[in-house]
């Protein structure tokens, strides 16, 4: 796994990005395009990073979350280093995802405890992580051609960031179960339609569109901005954090059952896979 006390980006390592305007914007931009913005421990970690930074900046009153290239985030980047936990035995193994997990869902916490608003804007495929992380921003705005999806369960995991717990939330639980049983996708003005997405433009319109929702966001009142946020945060976030352990434990015994070994090796050989329940 990575070093997950450093503090540092090396060189070329970049995940994310984070500039800050002169009208109060700090945009948050994946930077990967060439891996489809793919998500990994490092990506978490940046994230992390980038979160602490932006909350004690005074100049930053909105967020606008981007992504470079054709897709906001196909999900998890097989690929990254550190992608596998090892242990001495199943039960070590299984106790180290669990951590590494709850290890995720703090700087994803951090992110979407934000005292400023996120604006998501969201092109391409959303899928599993990416997905996730779109689902943590206060407003989504999504381009015509924006694709969602939580595919888990089609390769023998949990929902590991608690991306089903939010749609539960914002489209209900009967939402929520159909997309993340199945694995479907759905389109941008499916979304809409059922809460997860506030705003279809086409995709030549995104970015302007994004950024003069931040902008109107930026204009008013700043501590009254952060008390609105925190506020509804409060109403709708109850229980979310109860449901986010359950949500660790039950990635890491996924993580480390013979279905996701299963599921993985399909997925690598473009077949069918056959799960056991073990």
């Amino acid at each position: 796994m990575i070093d997950i006390l450093d503090r540092r980006v090396a060189e070329g390592e970049e995940r994310i990005r984070l500039d800050v305007t002169g009208s109060g914007i700090g945009i948050l931009t994946l930077c990967r395009p060439d891996k489809l913005n793919g998500w990994s421990w490092e990506s978490s970690r940046q994230l992390g990073l980038l979160a602490d930074r932006i909350r004690f900046d005074e100049s930053v009153r909105v967020v606008l979350l981007r992504a470079e290239g054709r897709a906001f985030c196909a999900g998890i980047d097989v690929t990254a280093p550190g992608g596998a936990i090892t242990g001495r035995s199943p039960a070590e193994r299984t106790h180290r995802y669990y951590e590494g997990i709850r290890w995720v869902h703090e700087r994803f916490a951090a992110f979407a405890g934000l005292p400023q608003p996120v604006i998501a804007a969201v092109q391409g495929y959303c899928l599993g992580f990416g997905f996730e992380l779109a689902l943590m921003a206060d407003v989504r705005i999504a381009s015509d051609d924006a694709v969602f999806a939580l595919p888990e369960t089609g390769i023998g995991v949990a929902v590991d960031a608690g991306g089903d717990l939010r749609i539960a939330r914002d489209a209900g639980a009967g939402w929520a179960k159909l997309l993340a049983l199945t694995g479907r996708r759905i389109d941008a003005p499916t979304a809409e339609r059922i809460g997860l997405v506030q705003l279809v433009v086409s995709k030549g319109e995104l970015d302007s569109t994004a950024t003069d929702l931040a902008a109107e966001i930026a204009a008013n009142a700043p501590l009254a901005v952060r008390s609105v946020k925190r506020d509804i945060d409060a109403f709708a976030d109850a229980g979310l954090a109860a449901a986010l352990d359950r949500t660790a434990l039950s990635a890491a015994l996924t993580l480390t059952s013979d279905d996701a070994r299963e599921g993985y090796a399909a997925k690598a050989d473009r077949r069918p896979p056959t799960f056991d329940g073990k």
